[in-house]
Parts: structure tokens; sequence; C-alpha cells
């Protein structure tokens, strides 16, 4: 499947308009793709609103990216926004997509840099090790980005900060995180932010 990732910064205090903005913006009659997860940055950068869609083919995200682009109201909530970012992602082709459902309310959201032709290297220790890896607590979401800089975004899901921080550390404990040669293939350009689910959101 493929994803568009946009971030939405906004003013102060304007989550809840803004969210009412981007529910009619996805459920639009022209729209195409599915809403899965709507989130509110709470640690990391602030005042940003995550949105993740997903599609059957990359026709279909680059419709919806140009009605994005064109629209003097992009998201039906552009007079709040003082950014956009929207990016385009294919899964990881061996993880089946999300369903909706309630697996957080904490989101874990990474995005790691790859060096130059590490993509594929990185794919297949994140075919071996995942498995083990989502017996402790799994990962949601991973894909890698289809424009700009080589890198990929992972999601991981907790019901509190306290047993994201376990599970980590459970997993290096047991050795079966990270993936054996995998961060051999990553720069130092890391990213992490905690979101938490908008009322709109599928994901949970």
């Amino acid at each position: 499947m493929y994803y568009e990732l946009a971030t939405l910064t906004t003013r102060l205090f304007t989550t809840a308009k803004a969210t009412e903005g981007i529910q009619a913006w996805v459920q639009a009659a022209e729209a195409r793709g599915q809403l899965l997860g709507c989130w509110y940055s709470d640690i990391g950068a602030l005042n940003q609103i995550l949105v993740l869609r997903g599609f059957n083919d990359e026709a279909e995200l680059l419709a919806e990216r140009r009605r994005a682009l064109l629209s003097s109201d992009p998201f039906h909530c552009g007079a709040l926004l003082t950014g956009l970012e929207m990016h385009s992602y294919a899964g990881f082709p061996w993880m089946e997509p999300p369903k909706p459902g309630s697996y957080g309310p904490v989101y874990e959201v990474r995005t790691y840099q790859v060096k130059t032709g590490g993509l594929q290297p990185t794919l297949d220790a994140w075919k071996a090790a995942l498995p083990a890896r989502n017996e402790i607590s799994p990962c949601l979401l991973a894909m890698y980005a289809l424009d700009g800089t080589p890198r990929f975004t992972h999601f991981w899901p907790a019901a509190s900060l306290n047993e994201r921080s376990a599970a980590r550390a459970d997993a290096v404990k047991q050795g079966v995180w990270p993936p054996k040669g995998g961060p051999d293939w990553l720069t130092s350009d890391m990213q992490s932010q905690i979101f938490m689910p908008t009322a709109i959101s599928p994901l949970k």
C-alpha cells in the first residue's frame, strides 16, 4: 500500500478546529484514499497534526497531492496553518496495512535516514527481526519514503510512555532489537515524536 503522511503545523489552540476541517477534507466526494490516523503532537515539536492516509496505488496518492497543492484551502484549515508538509511513502512490502482500532493512545513516530544504497539491506534486516520484536510490542506500520532524502518512518503504539520505555528496554535486553546489521545502514539523523489520537482518528 502507498501512504501520504502530512504534517500540519497549526496556530496556537486551533487543533480542534483544524481537525474539523481535516475530517471534511478526507470525506469530500472527490477525496481519494482512506484516513488511517490523525494525531496531535504531545512530545517533541508541538502544535502539529499528523495525518496518515492509505492509497491503493500511486495514481490515487498523486491525485490527492495535486488536490491539496492546487487548493486555496488545503485540508479545509488553511487559515489555521503556519506550515504544511506532505510526503509519499510505500509500506514495507511484507507488512499488512494497519486496521482501525485502539492500539495506543501513545504513538511514537520515528523517522530514520538511511545511507546511500541502504534501503534494501534495511528492509531485509527488519523482515528478519520484526517478528520477534513484535512479540514484545508490535510495530503498527513501517514505510519508506518515495521522495526527498532516503528515509523510513515507523509507528509504535503503546498504552503509556512507561510501557513504551519498558518494551524498548526488554527488546534490547533480549537481543532481538535493533535488527542485526540494521544500524550499519543508518545515518545519525533520527527523529522521534510522541503523538496522541484526535477524535477523528481511526487509529486510537
